[in-house]
């Protein structure tokens, strides 16, 4: 009787330990999404907000003026227009993500919405002269402050995919429901 409770003890014990470590697990992966997406929340919202202002306006002229995808639109809103149109663009996109706990499906179009502003984002690597210079000693080219600012968006691209991919399957419930 004493080996038959102290197997089962030791049965209660690894289920015990496997139970705690897949709430641990679960819980960093909740924990780490919601970083994630109210990260991205904030960001659009600081930065969309920004673009109303002359500074910013000006800032992102050398990235957009000779961009094939977005250099024409001076033409025909001018630079402050053009910022303006981005910002209320990333708010719009922000609240959409943002109402997660009400919609998922808002929260799934909005991350993906996402998608092609950070896309067109690092096209600017591409586009933007000088945005990569050499460095004495450093075999590669790396990107100047401009750049290092862009590349963020690698990982703002990676939070709305991941955003979207979570909504979208909170969704499906909701949908076969209805």
């Amino acid at each position: 009787m004493n080996a038959l409770h102290s197997t089962a003890a030791a049965s209660l014990r690894r289920a015990l330990g496997a139970g705690r470590r897949a709430a641990i697990d679960a819980w960093l992966g909740r924990a780490a999404l919601v970083t994630l997406r109210y990260g991205l929340i904030l960001i659009l919202l600081y930065f969309g907000a920004f673009k109303f202002t002359e500074v910013e306006a000006r800032a992102i002229e050398p990235l957009i003026a000779p961009s094939p995808l977005l250099g024409w639109t001076y033409a025909w809103m001018g630079v402050r227009g053009v910022s303006n149109a981005i910002g209320v663009t990333e708010i719009l996109i922000a609240s959409m993500i943002a109402l997660r706990p009400w919609s998922a499906t808002a929260c799934a179009i909005g991350s993906l919405a996402a998608v092609p502003t950070f896309v067109t984002t690092l096209s600017f690597l591409l586009t933007t002269p000088g945005i990569w210079v050499d460095v004495p000693g450093f075999a590669l080219r790396v990107p100047n402050e401009l750049g290092a600012f862009v590349l963020k968006d690698v990982f703002l691209l990676g939070a709305a995919l991941l955003s979207a991919a979570e909504a979208f399957a909170a969704s499906r419930p909701a949908r076969a429901a209805s």
